[in-house]
């Protein structure tokens, strides 16, 4: 898998994590917590952002952004607007950071033992491409049952 291919899943799927968010029916719906569902809307949409912004952006690109992964689960009250700007930050990051990567970096050893030791680059990025679409299923689930 090249390179373009992953740019256009990952450019693709986020597309579609904004639509989700979009579409729910009021900002504060979006950090509802329904019985026997553990994380909001809102927060899955900020933990995807994240993870990528993480593995992808600054692992792989250096462009200095900072995770803070326990409040991606905790934060509450980000408006609809102020996560589609993160959405599109984060197609930002992740394509800027996988246009610069060569076939040769795709191959090589990941920089970070998280998430699989001793992996590729292009085995921990269809794995993150993987956990995109397991959360935005999630997403989607949530927001029809609220709708």
């Amino acid at each position: 898998m090249t390179t373009k291919a992953l740019i256009k899943l990952f450019e693709r799927d986020l597309g579609k994590l904004k639509s989700e968010i979009e579409q729910y029916p009021t900002d504060d719906s979006l950090w509802i917590v329904s019985q026997g569902i553990t994380n909001s809307g809102g927060n899955l949409c900020a933990h995807i952002c994240g993870n990528l912004r993480h593995f992808i952006g600054h692992n792989l690109a250096n462009d200095g952004y900072e995770r803070d992964r326990p409040n991606e689960f905790s934060m509450k009250g980000l408006s609809r607007s102020e996560l589609i700007a993160e959405i599109d930050q984060t197609i930002t990051a992740v394509s800027a950071a996988l246009n610069k990567l060569t076939e040769m970096e795709l191959e090589s050893t990941y920089p970070d033992s998280k998430p699989i030791p001793d992996s590729t680059t292009r085995l921990i990025l269809l794995h993150l491409y993987a956990h995109l679409s397991y959360h935005l299923g999630q997403v989607n689930y949530h927001r029809r049952l609220l709708t």
